[in-house]
């Protein structure tokens, strides 16, 4: 494990692990609750994340850019185009919203041209997988390439089966044994 890991995994177990009654996203009932944008938007955290998600995607050619979902894939991306870069690496870094503006130039993929170039999707935390396929089904329109899917905390409740049903590669950072939640 490298150290930047498992610093990363003891600020999220520290800061970003809750316990309780919680609803997940998906309607399930948890005993815990990850909230990683706890530590992504933290200083000390966010450098963690993105060196830990660079060496995920390390072996995948030719990314040319990384994002997800407002607003969970934010600050993962960020940190991995400011990581990358630290590295002397060109990954640029994306934003899906939800649904296209409504004004301006009405798109619902923003940052750099993303056609024909291979992206990485990213998620602080699955779930479901709901959020990585809304984000593919979006890129698609503009002519992105999936190279994969890429989280941070893999909440094991069915979204790399999912994901990889769908045809995707499916990488996960922290599991949650690594967080002492199995």
């Amino acid at each position: 494990m490298t150290n930047a890991r498992k610093q990363l995994i003891e600020y999220i177990t520290a800061d970003a692990v809750f316990h309780g009654d919680f609803t997940l996203t998906s309607g399930k009932k948890a005993t815990y609750y990850v909230d990683l944008r706890r530590v992504s938007l933290d200083h000390r955290v966010a450098p963690l994340i993105g060196q830990v998600m660079i060496d995920l995607i390390a072996d995948v050619p030719d990314v040319a850019a990384v994002g997800g979902m407002t607003m969970g894939a934010d600050p993962v991306a960020a940190a991995v185009l400011h990581q990358g870069a630290a590295r002397g690496l060109a990954y640029d870094a994306f934003v899906v919203r939800k649904e296209p503006k409504d004004h301006g130039r009405g798109k619902q993929v923003e940052g750099p041209e993303l056609a024909g170039k291979r992206v990485i999707v990213l998620e602080d935390t699955s779930t479901t997988g709901g959020s990585p396929l809304a984000a593919i089904e979006a890129l698609k329109k503009v002519g992105a390439e999936i190279a994969g899917v890429a989280v941070v905390v893999d909440r094991n409740t069915g979204a790399r089966e999912i994901i990889e049903a769908a045809g995707y590669p499916y990488f996960a950072a922290i599991g949650l044994a690594d967080l002492g939640l199995e």
